[in-house]
C-alpha cells in the first residue's frame, strides 16, 4: 500500500514522501481501517527527521472500518481515531484510540479533531470547573488554540484569545471568545487558567498573569524558544500558582467520541483552514509554518 514515510531524500518542510510499505497486520485489539483523510501537526517533521527510512508518519486520520474485532464497530462504520502510522492507505487502530463518526459528519472534518481536539479538552478538563474563570488561550489560531477557545467557552468561562496578528483572530470571536488580543500586556485583569501552545516569552508572560491559585497548561511550544523565568517569578502570595506539562495520549477514543459528538450537534467547529491531496503535504506544512492556516490542514488520501 501507499503512505507518507520518512527518508533520506523526503524533503523539507514536511520530511515525507509518498512510499510503498507492507499492509498492516492488526493485533488483537486492533481494527483495520480503510484510511480517507488524516490532518497534520507540527511535531511530525520533528519525528520524521529523526525516524528510521520508510516509517509511516502521522496520527491523525478518518476512515471506514475494513476488518473489526469483538466489541468494535462494525465493518463499514465510519471513524476517527489516534493511531501511530496514521498517514497510509490502511491503518490498523486499537479500540481504545477510536471513535464511530456521527451520520451526517463529514469524514474530512472528523479527521480534524483527534490530536488537537483531545489536547484542548484534557488541558481544560485539567485545568478544573471553567464556569465564570478567566481563560487565556496563547496560539488561539492554531488547531489546539481554535478547540479550546470553543470548549473554554462551552464551558461557561470568559475566553481570552491571544494571537500574533488581527488578521489571524478574525473569527475567534464567533467561537466564543470574549477578548481577542495580539499582546499580553493587554489582557489586563489576571486569569484562573492559561492553555499555552506557544512557549517561549509567551509562556513566561502568561504565567505572570495568573491569579492565585491559577493553572498554566503547557500543551505546545510552536516558538521554538526558550523560556527564561526572572528571579523571583515562582514567588507569589496566596494560593500555589502552578504549571502542569502535557503529553497524555492515553486510550483518546472516548474524548475523541465526545468532540464528535459535539461537532455533530453543531457546537464545536472542525475548523479546517486548509484541504487538499496528501502528495500536496509539503504544501500543507508549508502554509501551517507560515501562519497562514486558521485551525487544522486536511490531506484526502488516495
Amino acid at each position: 500500500m501507499r503512505a507518507l514515510v520518512s527518508g533520506p531524500e523526503a524533503l523539507p518542510p514536511a520530511y515525507v514522501r509518498i512510499g510503498e510499505v507492507a499492509e498492516p497486520e492488526p493485533a488483537p485489539g486492533e481494527v483495520l481501517v480503510e484510511v480517507r483523510h488524516v490532518s497534520v501537526n507540527r511535531g511530525e517533521p520533528v519525528l520524521a527527521r529523526s525516524a528510521p527510512p520508510g516509517t509511516v508518519l502521522g496520527f491523525d486520520l478518518a476512515g471506514v472500518v475494513l476488518r473489526t474485532v469483538e466489541g468494535g464497530p462494525a465493518v463499514g462504520s465510519r471513524v476517527a481515531a489516534f493511531s501511530r502510522g496514521a498517514w497510509a492507505e490502511r491503518a490498523a487502530v486499537a479500540l481504545g484510540d477510536l471513535a464511530v463518526v456521527p451520520d451526517g459528519v463529514d469524514l474530512a472534518e472528523a479527521a480534524a479533531l483527534p490530536m488537537a481536539g483531545f489536547s484542548a479538552l484534557r488541558a481544560l478538563r485539567a485545568g478544573g470547573a471553567l464556569v465564570g474563570r478567566r481563560v487565556l488561550v496563547t496560539g488561539a489560531a492554531g488547531g489546539v488554540g481554535r478547540y479550546a477557545v470553543q470548549l473554554a467557552a462551552l464551558g461557561g468561562a470568559f475566553v481570552i484569545a491571544s494571537v500574533r496578528s488581527a488578521e489571524r483572530g478574525k473569527g475567534l470571536a464567533e467561537l466564543g471568545a470574549g477578548r481577542v488580543v495580539t499582546a499580553l500586556d493587554e489582557v489586563g485583569a489576571p486569569v484562573d487558567l492559561v492553555v499555552d501552545t506557544v512557549g517561549g516569552d509567551q509562556f513566561v508572560a502568561a504565567y505572570g498573569l495568573l491569579a492565585p491559585g491559577g493553572n498554566l497548561q503547557s500543551v505546545g511550544w510552536a516558538s521554538g524558544r526558550p523560556a527564561v523565568l526572572p528571579p523571583g517569578a515562582l514567588f507569589s502570595l496566596g494560593a500555589a500558582r502552578t504549571i502542569s506539562s502535557f503529553g497524555d495520549a492515553d486510550r483518546p477514543g472516548a474524548d475523541i467520541a465526545v468532540l464528535l459528538q459535539l461537532l455533530g450537534q453543531g457546537r464545536l467547529s472542525a475548523e479546517v483552514g486548509w484541504r487538499g491531496a496528501w502528495e500536496r503535504v509539503g504544501e500543507a506544512y508549508a502554509a501551517v509554518f507560515g501562519g497562514r492556516v486558521a485551525g487544522k490542514a486536511v490531506l484526502d488520501v488516495g
